[in-house]
């Protein structure tokens, strides 16, 4: 642990308790120096980032994050930024409910979320299955409409001490928009070349003015339809019992083997309002207020079960069945507060921000063999709820010293917060066991699993309810010690409950101006991201159809028994060095190095079978199941990395302007430490973390990645034009696969285009296309293909996916 090193930092920080900051830069501070640390040209920071200048913050605009045609946040995010990893496929089973985004190569939920500068609630769902979010429960940010989104600011370094808890990796915060009299409609629909996965977008957005001191009230929406796409193989494997006379049964050619469907998306309807506003009260205080709620209802097809499987009630499906996972997803947040200024440049902020998920889930058109005739065929699953509660107050001030050129910026807070984390049982059919073994076929009176094909119900004994406190207190200080040479400190204490620990991290970082147009960085800090509660009790059934397996709670008597032990947070300390530059006018250059320590990495151990572990298993009373994992903190990790980008704005007079880009990044994760295995483990010759579990935790996302782009404006024509190359990833999804035959992602070259044209001064027409010439990833080896019988034949993991070009047009106003 970094406690005593990180408490040194943190001491020195609060200990210096002086006087400081203000609630926001004032213009001519920016306009002094050309060299800001952003990516883009043309969007200012946030109070929230501006106030750490030494950091690397990476700016997006809405206008540029539409112009990707994504109609999700984080789509858009990685067709921008190179250091964002976000596939379109996100797994099999209740993977695929959320997508999610990876930063710099680590884990999904290393990344803080925050909005307007408030961090927000993490997902109730939690990633089991395979895929880029294998183990991870993040904060779900597409569930925020683009419609309402001014700008993003990615901070890509570690920031735990300066924006929170799970920083490791960076933040991402996401400002709404706050002008007053603006607003939009847009329209949009899309789809695969294959003419599946189409899709319907509607978005608004208009900001009303209240009163006359700056008050206003932005009202959005976004709905969206999409239908599903599937490209998954022909199905390899036995759909029917051979005849008395050994012959095949004639259905096999009569059915078909274009049945496959679990490599795909499900059909999903998603509905999303919100708000965001500031009034004024007084001269020197206001109210505000962003709330937003999000509607997910959708269906994800499993791998389907032949008349030939076990699992099948053949009296109900007599040529097989494609079970469905559903989801019915309600999410909301409310961010309130009252901020303003008192005796005379104090600046204050008091705040309450509550969010809650609440994922019910379901398993449909399937059935539960060991109820026999008496099954249901649908079934409710049970429900993942989680909330988080968040209070506290911020200061700021800032304050002169005799001896230094500038004012001294000073920021302090303190937080509490209350999260909740539930599992709620499902029908009891769902989990059950109903003493039925198969009915029929050559394999008549043997065991089957229990519970729901495809995704089996929380039982009562397996539900939870678990709940902790935190409190959180901070400071940060940001100082020039010369004209041109800044300093920022900053230091946070947080204590669980939970845990009973109280965690410090720090933070050191400087910068220093040669001119208006160069400017180095460097930065030291510690960072910390404790278990959620989803990671320390989530528990699930998975039946595939040729076996059923457990994730077990790490605190659970059967995971104790197999070695676990309580999980750790994760300690993380990362050191970055960073160039920004303005060599000539317009043209912007960001370059960036940086290495990360991260102890006691949380992911999941191998899957755990066989005869020794079966019968460790019985004695818990867990019969049926043939494969048990839990999470645990098995490996330390190091990254080295960097990346870098350059823009140019050329102004073509009677052309219009020119802007050309280029950008790359580099990292490379691998294992530094590896924890003792277990006795127990050991002693029934068990492996604990394999090279199957370490290669999905280091290598699902790309280790380089390199973009150009170039965007015309010409009078009222647009044109975005768009060259990626994605590097290579890693795809394993078998345990029993031999390593010579997982799949092996070769890099790829990806093009995307948009042509847009203004009819009117508000009303702009526009048609692109991402993966323009229709590019897709290798297949799996054959024998990984056999292991699924023909349904996974693409890489998971592809980090531009694998169902080829996607089109769109879309029609924009704005009044």
């Amino acid at each position: 642990m970094f406690k005593q090193k990180d408490a040194a930092i943190a001491i020195a920080v609060i200990g210096s308790f002086l006087p400081p900051s203000s609630a926001a830069l004032a213009a001519s501070d920016e306009e002094q120096v050309l060299v800001t640390g952003q990516q883009s040209l043309n969007s200012a920071r946030s109070y929230t980032t501006a106030q750490h200048k030494t950091a690397n913050v990476q700016t997006f605009s809405g206008a540029d994050l539409r112009r990707t045609g994504q109609t999700n946040v984080m789509a858009a995010l990685e067709q921008l930024a190179p250091s964002v990893s976000s596939p379109a496929f996100s797994g099999r089973g209740a993977n695929g409910f959320v997508r999610t985004m990876q930063l710099r190569g680590l884990s999904a939920d290393q990344t803080l979320i925050l909005v307007n500068g408030m961090r927000r609630h993490r997902s109730a769902n939690f990633n089991i299955n395979t895929g880029p979010n294998y183990t991870t429960e993040p904060a779900d940010i597409g569930l925020i409409p683009m419609s309402a989104i001014d700008h993003v600011e990615l901070i890509t370094e570690g920031a735990s001490a300066l924006y929170g808890q799970d920083a490791i990796a960076g933040a991402v915060n996401i400002v709404l928009k706050h002008t007053p009299g603006q607003g939009s409609f847009t329209l949009q629909d899309s789809g695969y070349y294959k003419g599946d996965g189409v899709g319907v977008d509607g978005a608004a957005d208009y900001a009303f003015k209240i009163g006359r001191h700056g008050g206003f009230l932005d009202l959005f929406a976004q709905i969206t339809h999409t239908q599903p796409a599937n490209r998954s193989g022909p199905y390899t494997g036995k759909l029917f019992f051979p005849q008395a006379n050994g012959q095949p049964d004639p259905r096999d050619a009569q059915l078909g083997r274009d049945i496959n469907r679990a490599a795909g998306t499900g059909r999903t309807m998603f509905e999303s309002v919100g708000m965001n506003s500031i009034i004024p009260i007084t001269p020197h205080t206001e109210f505000y207020n962003t709330s937003t709620y999000g509607h997910r209802d959708l269906t994800t097809p499993q791998f389907v079960r032949t008349a030939s499987n076990d699992s099948t009630i053949r009296a109900f499906h007599p040529n097989g069945f494609q079970p469905q996972m559903s989801l019915q997803e309600n999410d909301f947040e409310v961010d309130t507060g009252l901020r303003g200024t008192a005796f005379g440049s104090w600046n204050w902020n008091v705040f309450t921000t509550y969010g809650r998920d609440d994922e019910r889930t379901g398993t449909l058109n399937s059935d539960n063999p060991t109820f026999g005739l008496q099954s249901q065929t649908d079934f409710y699953t049970g429900s993942n709820i989680a909330s988080e509660l968040d209070s506290g107050f911020k200061v700021s001030h800032n304050f002169h010293v005799p001896f230094l050129t500038k004012p001294v910026n000073f920021e302090a807070g303190g937080d509490y917060r209350h999260e909740t984390f539930q599992l709620t049982a499902g029908d009891y059919q769902s989990w059950a066991n109903g003493g039925q073994n198969v009915l029929d076929g050559p394999n008549a009176g043997n065991k089957v699993a229990a519970g729901a094909a495809a995704h089996a119900g929380i039982s009562p004994e397996n539900a939870s309810n678990s709940s902790r406190d935190i409190y959180e207190g901070h400071a940060n200080l940001d100082f020039y010690v010369t004209p041109k040479w800044e300093w920022s400190l900053g230091g946070r204490v947080a204590s669980y409950t939970d845990m009973h620990a109280t965690v410090e991290t720090g933070s050191i970082s400087t910068r220093y101006n040669f001119n208006k147009r160069w400017a180095v960085r460097a930065s030291v800090n510690s960072g910390y991201r404790p278990p959620t509660l989803g990671e320390k009790n989530y528990f699930v059934t998975l039946n595939s159809p040729t076996y059923a397996s457990d994730q077990l709670p790490p605190s659970s008597a059967a995971a104790k028994a197999l070695g676990a032990s309580d999980l750790k947070g994760e300690y993380s300390r990362s050191y970055s060095i960073g160039l920004d530059a303005t060599p000539i006018d317009n043209l912007k250059i960001v370059a960036n190095l940086y290495h990360i320590d991260i102890n006691s990495r949380i992911t999941n151990t191998t899957k755990f079978g066989g005869a020794a572990v079966e019968s460790i298993l019985s004695n818990m009373g867990i019969n049926g199941v043939q494969y048990v994992q839990y999470l645990t903190n098995p490996v330390n990790t190091t990254t080295n990395g960097g990346d870098f980008s350059a823009e140019y704005t050329v102004k073509m007079g009677r052309w219009g302007t020119l802007r050309p880009s280029i950008s790359f990044s580099f990292n490379d994760t691998e294992i530094s430490h590896r924890r003792k295995v277990p006795s127990v483990l050991t002693s029934n010759n068990l492996n604990y973390f394999d090279k199957m579990a370490e290669t999905t935790l280091i290598r699902s996302a790309p280790r380089n990645r390199e973009t150009l782009g170039l965007l015309w404006n010409f009078k009222k024509l647009s044109v975005s034009v768009q060259e990626e190359r994605y590097g290579g990833v890693t795809f394993v999804d078998a345990p029993s696969l031999a390593s010579e035959y997982w799949t092996r992602v070769k890099p790829a070259f990806i093009t995307n285009l948009e042509v847009g044209y203004d009819v009117l001064p508000r009303w702009h027409l526009a048609a692109g296309a991402n993966n323009l010439f229709n590019h897709y990833p290798n297949k799996t080896p054959v024998q990984q293909q056999a292991v699924w019988s023909g349904a996974i034949i693409y890489p998971y993991n592809s980090p531009y996916g694998f169902f080829g070009g996607y089109y769109y047009v879309k029609s924009a106003l704005t009044f």
